[in-house]
């Protein structure tokens, strides 16, 4: 059976696959990721093991890399034994610690079971899906609250095949959600609903939209990645199957 490290570690890179930065560089089995500052996970630091050299060097390396992007030097570290070390390191050079994020994780089927019962009898079309975010697909989505940067679709497009589903209603849009498949797991990004249409089953109308061509298309497990604080989007995504896989949170340098 694999340990936890192996676990978390090998999902972790099975994301990093799926929503990656628009510059990516290795030292080591640190992935370093730059794309004009749009997200965290594509504007930072990714341990999935050792860096190339010792600790002061490796971080020299990812200050010149950051320096060179013109972006403050982040990491991603994902909460496990392996990477326990470097966040004491890190801790202790005065990184700040911060978006602690939970991975969520669930059996496809099982998942989209449930979505398809919550979502049934609520009047929703089917999603479009296009395998590219279209203007009205680009105008749903809200990063934090914001409309998107210029930088944002080429980290959109970034994976393998990925697919993006537009939920309207008779009055318009009323959700957008993205999806690519890796290695068998489905991961489910980018969910947005119209706040109009909130606690109306839009969003889980349109992940079992997503549920069933991550299916089509080999998924048999499906990931998401929700802040802790979300605790409304955790409850939701628990009354669907989704359990906790492991956590994450962000590290940058001390002001």
């Amino acid at each position: 059976m694999p340990d936890l490290d192996t676990e978390v570690l090998t999902l972790e890179r099975v994301a990093a696959r799926g929503w990656c930065g628009t510059t990516e560089v290795w030292r080591g089995d640190w992935l370093l990721r730059a794309a004009a500052g749009f997200t965290g996970r594509a504007n930072s630091v990714l341990p999935l093991g050792p860096a190339d050299g010792p600790l002061d060097d490796a971080l020299d390396a990812v200050d010149r890399f950051y320096a060179g992007h013109g972006l403050r030097p982040l990491f991603q570290v994902p909460e496990c034994p392996a990477t326990d070390a470097l966040d004491t390191a890190l801790d202790r050079y005065g990184w700040v610690a911060f978006n602690p994020t939970s991975v969520m994780v669930a059996d496809l089927v099982a998942v989209r079971d449930a979505a398809r019962r919550a979502s049934t009898g609520r009047g929703w079309s089917p999603a479009a899906l296009a395998d590219r975010p279209t203007p009205e697909w680009l105008a749903g989505y809200r990063y934090r609250g914001s409309a998107l940067p210029d930088t944002a679709e080429a980290v959109l497009l970034s994976g393998t095949g990925p697919v993006f589903a537009t939920l309207s209603a008779p009055a318009g849009r009323v959700a957008v959600a993205r999806a690519v498949v890796t290695d068998g797991w489905l991961g489910v990004t980018a969910v947005t609903v119209r706040e109009s249409a909130r606690r109306a089953g839009a969003g889980t109308a349109v992940m079992a939209d997503l549920f069933d061509w991550g299916a089509a298309h080999g998924a048999h497990q499906v990931y998401l990645q929700v802040a802790r604080e979300n605790q409304g989007a955790r409850a939701l995504y628990g009354r669907l199957g989704f359990v906790d896989h492991h956590g994450y949170h962000y590290r940058r340098p001390r002001d």
